[in-house]
């Protein structure tokens, strides 16, 4: 679970700290307070794209963290043994965004690509933004959350993998078969080429180490001189050495027989140093015994780099790309001067290829298939619930050609009036209907999601009265079993929550700044009292926000 959260600098939070319990906690607030800019921070910390617009005015850097606690998440701690990151059962992202527009990343401490932030936030939140609806009217998205829905995503990637090896064998095979019409001359200057590459045997990291044995023959002079100096002057010198000075120093220290704490971590400085020094000219020695002055390797070195400076212009490759060259070019010539063999072969793999991805996605389409019957019973009972009895929603498997994602196209159709075809989403539903069916289809997944957290940014605008007292409830059962972050507006889903955030908007000195902070119960009244009432608060209104609360 999401356990702290801290926010500086960013955009109109200019310090946060945050502790979050387990359960539905709400986050409510007067428009323009700032109620979603905890949830776009988490979506920072957890990899989203960032700009450098999103740093509060006048500071050079937005500093967000957030705390998680793996204690039973198995699948996020193996995640951070496996890359060295485990750090006990805490868990802490963090990302720093500069004025200059780069950002960093940290996961426990430990700087990390953008993309280990990605794969870690997976496993850990899942955020359901308010214009969710906007991406279900894309097609695309569809066969992604059905997979989810129904614990596919581990086959689809599978066959998404099968079917790159399949197309990877016909593209080969095509141009293996281009390459057997002429493919005399070919062999003629392959055989040319990798017989002079045979001669040269150029091997990887060749070059990096004849440059720097170059460098180190032909400065071998200055480099034993110049050494021999250092260690003079750090260890060797009878006198003035910084060794010699250092060991006089903490005579002189001793010889002080004071006991004073500053005096002795003086001491303890002098000391460490004293052994860096010792153990530089140490290393430094091992180096200057193998330096050697050897006109004839040096003369050996350059001809060898030479000769492969000049073979690399001959092919037009970079000097260290020649051993793969080598390879590449070995490969080819192996191919072509077997042709009738390489396209035999070449074609029982892609064959067994063929077959193993149509086997997958034949199985992947009866999974499907009976997730989507699933899926379409649950979402239509959420769609009763949420005032919408006579919707019928239906997700539908067009047969296509073969494709990375199976052999069918995944599509979300929905009927709102009883008689009608279901129909694609952007045609038929209108835009307080899309709210509605967003909302289902997030619950419904939600509930079969094994990522510990969920947050939903504003899913029920457009949406109330005794249908937000449903969503509301929707959200509370979902809180009872993983915890649940909800930035709304509607009183009858803040009245469900176990926890109350509220968020205010507050100027002092010319400049505006959001403020966060935890309700009690008293302050629970008067907020979903006000979010009942407008801008006048009533006895009516506390009344029936107290009646609200009471039924959670």
């Amino acid at each position: 679970m999401l356990t702290h959260l801290s926010i500086r600098d960013f955009t109109l939070i200019d310090q946060l700290e945050l502790e979050l319990d387990t359960g539905m906690t709400v986050i409510s607030g007067e428009t323009g307070a700032g109620k979603s800019i905890m949830l776009d921070a988490l979506g920072l910390a957890l990899g989203d794209r960032a700009d450098s617009d999103m740093i509060r005015q006048g500071c050079d850097r937005a500093d967000i963290s957030a705390s998680f606690d793996l204690s039973t998440l198995q699948g996020a701690r193996l995640w951070l043994q496996e890359h060295a990151l485990d750090q006990s059962d805490d868990c802490i992202l963090r990302r720093v965004i500069s004025r200059n527009g780069r950002s960093r990343a940290f996961i426990n401490g430990q700087p990390s690509p953008l993309q280990h932030l990605r794969e870690l936030g997976e496993l850990l939140i899942e955020i359901h933004g308010q214009h969710e609806h906007q991406r279900l009217l894309k097609r695309d998205n569809h066969g992604p959350l059905l997979d989810a829905y129904a614990g596919l995503d581990n086959d689809a990637n599978e066959l998404r993998e099968h079917f790159r090896h399949w197309r990877g064998l016909t593209k080969q095979l095509a141009q293996v078969q281009q390459n057997a019409d002429d493919q005399s001359a070919r062999i003629q200057l392959l055989s040319y080429q990798v017989e002079e590459l045979d001669q040269l045997s150029p091997t990887e990291g060749e070059l990096q180490q004849l440059e720097t044995e170059q460098r180190e023959l032909a400065n071998a002079g200055e480099l034993l001189q110049s050494g021999e100096g250092v260690r003079q002057w750090i260890t060797e010198g009878e006198e003035g050495s910084c060794a010699s000075l250092l060991n006089q120093s903490l005579h002189c220290l001793a010889d002080l027989q004071i006991d004073s704490a500053e005096l002795n971590n003086v001491n303890e400085l002098l000391s460490s140093a004293l052994i860096q020094v010792e153990e530089a000219s140490a290393e430094l020695a091992r180096y200057l015994d193998r330096i050697e002055l050897d006109p004839q390797r040096l003369q050996e070195v350059d001809e060898r780099l030479s000769l492969l400076l000049q073979v690399a212009r001959k092919h037009r490759v970079a000097p260290e790309e020649l051993p793969a060259l080598h390879q590449s070019l070995a490969d080819e010539l192996d191919s072509l001067e077997q042709p009738e063999a390489a396209i035999e072969a070449l074609n029982a793999e892609a064959d067994a290829a063929e077959q193993q991805y149509r086997q997958l996605a034949d199985q992947l389409t009866t999974r499907r298939r009976d997730a989507a019957a699933a899926l379409n019973q649950q979402i239509n009972d959420q769609l009763t619930e949420l005032g919408m009895s006579n919707a019928r929603f239906e997700t539908r498997l067009n047969e296509r050609d073969p494709g990375p994602g199976g052999l069918e196209e995944i599509e979300f159709l929905i009927s709102t009036n009883p008689g009608n075809p279901p129909k694609a989403l952007a045609k038929i539903a209108s835009g307080g209907e899309l709210s509605r069916i967003s909302l289902a289809i997030q619950v419904v997944t939600a509930k079969t999601s094994a990522t510990p957290v969920l947050a939903f940014d504003e899913v029920d605008v457009g949406i109330g009265g005794a249908i937000a007292e449903v969503v509301g409830r929707l959200l509370c059962q979902l809180g009872e079993r993983c915890q649940v972050l909800c930035v709304t507006h509607q009183p009858q889903v803040a009245a469900r929550g176990h926890h109350h955030l509220y968020v205010s908007k507050q100027s002092a000195n010319n400049d505006s700044y959001s403020r966060v902070e935890a309700l009690d119960q008293q302050a629970r009244v008067q907020e979903v009292a006000r979010m009942l009432g407008g801008i006048e608060i009533t006895q009516r209104s506390l009344d029936h926000a107290e009646e609200m609360l009471a039924l959670r």
